[in-house]
């Protein structure tokens, strides 16, 4: 009996840990902690609407992981092939956290906190300001 409720316990850890960051992400909504802090006033209520068609941007800014701790920042332009502004990486998940580290040094250069991973999306939060989200969806 206690090897059954051994054994259960392990697999249901490994399958706790399934979801992985591997993969590449789009970055689809980000929000400031002026944005987060504050409601939103009577005059940015009525102006919202009219600037819905304005907030739309034909750029998109890709985060990649691969498997081998290494990964890629990115923005990529509507029509153009090739993404600017390529910033290389390494990285190093433990639990919850993100670590994006130096390529060279191996220096950590920005602490992350993981709020949520699932298969389709990843939402994190600067260590030292939780009131920035950033929430991507994986595009691969």
């Amino acid at each position: 009996m206690k090897w059954i409720v051994v054994i259960t316990l392990m697999l249901a850890s490994v399958v706790s840990r399934g979801q992985t960051i591997i993969g590449t992400w789009q970055l689809t909504s980000e929000a400031s902690c002026l944005q987060t802090d504050s409601p939103l006033s009577d005059t940015e209520k009525e102006l919202l609407p009219m600037m819905g068609g304005a907030s739309q941007s034909n750029v998109a800014r890709i985060i990649r992981f691969d498997a081998k701790g290494r990964g890629e920042e990115s923005i990529f332009i509507a029509g153009r092939k090739k993404g600017a502004d390529r910033m290389p990486f390494r990285y190093r998940v433990d639990n919850t956290q993100l670590q994006l580290l130096d390529t060279k040094s191996g220096m950590m250069t920005r602490g992350l906190v993981i709020d949520s991973l699932t298969q389709s999306v990843l939402i994190f939060h600067p260590s030292q300001r939780e009131c920035e989200k950033k929430t991507f969806s994986r595009i691969r």
